[in-house]
């Protein structure tokens, strides 16, 4: 029987250790034949609903909402939350892309950019006046920076009177933030979730349904696939609009509950435990340097290298050994490599990757 490879790709990435149980699960009760207005489906909502407000901290007041990706939150929250001019943090290739949907939506965006494999704090970032939105890449999964999570609270703190929404696709549910501060959080579920892609996941407070609705009645158009009110109003009843990725929700369901019992700290804990593993390694390593070099700004869960030896090389080298590891991203795919850092990857699996990183 052939060997199964090992995932260390920032998304999709190594599939969570008891999907194919809970996959097994779905089929056998035949799930996906059922209907999405069902008292079975809003049961399996429901249930994601649950377990993820337990896992994040997620306020009562705040509705969870599920869409086909985090590309289409991207366009939803502005559509939803600007009417004239949204403000962007960009320093990588994602936070660009939601600075460009902005763009072409024709509002007025802003940005304050940095340089690849730099970060933002607190202390430097001045908010236009007249932005209504703040759009934060938490994680930025094509350089491995990270803004951390009091920097952000502060942020909001500071301007409370605007709307904030954070990225964290590659870095939830490693990160503390407060939902019950911040006005919009998004995610997917190909990467720390350990899911086949297909399923954003959109929290948003009552600030957020207002400002759509305001919009909405002075004729401002929000969207005609699925707006917020609407998604809003589904999620109440543990429903969507139409049919939704129901073995998505299901599987979510299934996987949050699983961390929750391992326990959100515990699995943070394993997180900093291996991070610090990967950083010291390639940090002491001669023909390798860490791209992001404040440590403090070090991506918890998506880690980039500086290589000498071109990236495609290494992980030609790796595949042969069933390690698979991702090149970087735009400019730095030929000279960067990155290494998820998910909670599929296990302590045990990192240290055969690194294993395997001595003997090249």
């Amino acid at each position: 029987m052939e060997r199964q490879k090992k995932y260390f790709t920032a998304g999709p990435a190594e599939l969570y250790p008891k999907f194919e149980e809970y996959l097994r699960e779905f089929t056998d009760k035949q799930l996906g034949s059922i209907s999405h207005r069902s008292g079975e489906f809003k049961k399996i909502y429901q249930h994601a609903d649950e377990q993820l407000r337990t896992l994040l901290n997620i306020p009562e007041e705040n509705a969870i909402m599920f869409t086909g990706s985090a590309s289409e939150i991207w366009e939803k929250s502005l559509q939803s939350l600007v009417e004239f001019e949204s403000f962007h943090l960009v320093n990588g290739s994602f936070s660009e892309k939601y600075y460009q949907y902005a763009q072409s939506l024709q509002k007025q965006a802003t940005a304050l950019q940095k340089p690849l494999s730099e970060g933002f704090t607190y202390g430097e970032i001045r908010v236009p006046e007249y932005a209504e939105l703040v759009c934060i890449t938490q994680n930025e999964t094509s350089t491995g920076v990270q803004m951390r999570e009091a920097d952000i609270h502060k942020l909001k703190r500071s301007h409370s009177a605007k709307l904030f929404s954070v990225d964290v696709v590659s870095s939830a549910p490693i990160p503390v933030l407060d939902c019950k501060l911040l006005d919009s959080v998004f995610f997917s579920v190909q990467k720390n979730f350990g899911m086949p892609a297909g399923l954003g996941v959109w929290i948003a407070n009552e600030k957020c349904l207002d400002k759509a609705l305001q919009l909405k009645e002075k004729g401002v158009c929000i969207g005609a696939h699925h707006d917020l009110p609407t998604l809003w109003k589904n999620a109440r009843q543990f429903q969507n609009p139409s049919t939704p990725n129901v073995l998505g929700i299901f599987l979510l369901g299934r996987i949050a509950e699983d961390m929750n019992r391992t326990g959100i700290e515990n699995i943070r804990k394993t997180n900093a435990v291996n991070a610090k593993k990967l950083y010291s390694f390639f940090e002491n390593r001669p023909g390798f340097s860490v791209s992001v070099k404040d440590p403090e700004l070090r991506s918890k869960t998506v880690a980039v290298f500086n290589t000498e030896m071109p990236s495609g090389t290494l992980i030609s080298r790796l595949k042969e050994k069933n390690l698979v590891i991702g090149s970087g991203y735009g400019p730095g795919k030929d000279s960067q490599i990155r290494i998820s850092n998910f909670i599929s990857n296990s302590p045990e699996n990192i240290a055969e990757l690194l294993y395997e990183f001595e003997k090249i």
